[in-house]
């Protein structure tokens, strides 16, 4: 945990190793404790929100045949921006996480789900869930810190290079599904180590390649030629909807890894690390987000982004059924539970990101720009609760 040790307000200062262990003990308690519960209940409600989905996407592109009418464009392309969230995150992105795998549902399961998505399932599974969620927070190791393309912590070397990352952010948002797709092939450690020619690469690119040109021909071909003298605003909804998604992605992510109170860790931290210091560096390593049920589920839950860190095979539909009882061991044990409305949040990670676009302590030593840090710092600070 070297990076938060060394801070002068230590988090974890407190806590003994015995402490640490007993945490990871209480939390595989209450892994083991869901794991069990499983069932019917679970089961109906992951069929139930596939169902919705599928249906909302169908009326949509019905709806948009006629869009060249201004009232169904509106209605198909808020139905289609909807029904592609829902896709991505509470289904897509949980389902891939094995958390429905133990249904034995052949049309349920991580090895099988293909989502609505340029990046290929199989590679987005490599990059998620086995480096993100291994390396979560840890500079050099988890790719999901700015992507390699921005700088998250002040212990960073800055560069000149980083004064443009919240323009680098702003069009990442437009085009996130792209970004990730690039990020999964690992395209920007291809170009650098000169391996585009490598026949892995090239295999993974060709892969990459097929699933755009798929998504491309059904939103900006298919869909539009059915809808005739539709034909362009049938185009323009499909490609609203997309960027709808994008946005929303892109900011409900960038609420659970980057707003303030969320810490970063070295590589020497995992040296040898335990189970309770790797459930330590979840906890510490996330941010929730407080809203709605409907909100949640817009979230794809990871507005319970602490417990998704914890337990990312979980069902996502318990994640508000045991958030209380984490929170009460954060409290417990002394530890800040970072959570904060949706706007809040969003604000706060894109404050951190212009200001490490700057070099450590810029915004201090310029007298004319003090007030506004101080601003940002107290509407942006995440409402937390600690012992």
């Amino acid at each position: 945990m070297t990076v938060i040790q060394k801070k002068a307000d230590n988090p974890i200062a407190h806590l003994t190793d015995e402490d640490i262990e007993t945490l990871g003990k209480e939390l595989d308690a209450l892994r083991d404790e869901v794991i069990e519960s499983r069932g019917e209940r679970d089961a109906a409600y992951i069929r139930k929100v596939i169902d919705t989905r599928r249906k909302l996407e169908l009326g949509s592109r019905a709806v948009l045949l006629v869009s060249m009418f201004p009232p169904a464009w509106i209605v198909g392309t808020v139905g289609l921006s909807v029904a592609k969230i829902l896709d991505n995150m509470e289904i897509g992105h949980n389902i891939m996480h094995g958390q429905w795998d133990w249904m034995r549902d052949p049309k349920i399961h991580s090895t099988t789900w293909e989502w609505d998505n340029v990046s290929p399932s199989a590679q987005w599974k490599h990059a998620h869930n086995e480096v993100h969620h291994t390396y979560t927070n840890v500079i050099g190791k988890d790719n999901d810190l700015g992507y390699g393309i921005m700088r998250v912590d002040e212990d960073q070397r800055w560069a000149p290079f980083h004064l443009g990352q919240p323009l680098w952010n702003l069009i990442n948002a437009c085009i996130f599904e792209y970004g990730i797709a690039a990020y999964d092939l690992e395209l920007r450690g291809a170009v650098k180590r000169g391996q585009l020619k490598d026949p892995d690469f090239r295999s993974r690119a060709k892969q990459v390649l097929t699933k755009v040109r798929k998504q491309v021909t059904k939103d900006y071909v298919v869909h539009p030629l059915v809808s005739g003298p539709s034909f362009l605003s049938t185009l323009t909804a499909n490609a609203t909807a997309n960027l709808v998604r994008n946005l929303w992605t892109h900011s409900v992510i960038m609420c659970g890894h980057f707003p303030n109170g969320v810490e970063t860790f070295t590589r020497r931290s995992i040296v040898g690390e335990t189970r309770g210091e790797w459930y330590l560096r979840q906890m510490l390593g996330s941010a929730n987000i407080s809203g709605s049920r409907a909100m949640h589920i817009m979230t794809g839950n990871l507005s319970y982004q602490i417990e998704h860190h914890l337990f990312p095979d979980l069902p996502s539909n318990r994640y508000q059924e045991i958030a209380p009882r984490v929170q009460e061991l954060f409290e417990r044990y002394g530890l800040k539970y970072t959570t904060g409305p949706l706007p809040k949040q969003v604000a706060s990670a894109w404050a951190k990101i212009v200001r490490l676009s700057f070099p450590n302590g810029f915004f201090e030593r310029t007298p004319v720009l003090a007030p506004v840090v101080s601003l940002v710092r107290r509407t942006t600070r995440p409402a937390t609760q600690a012992a």
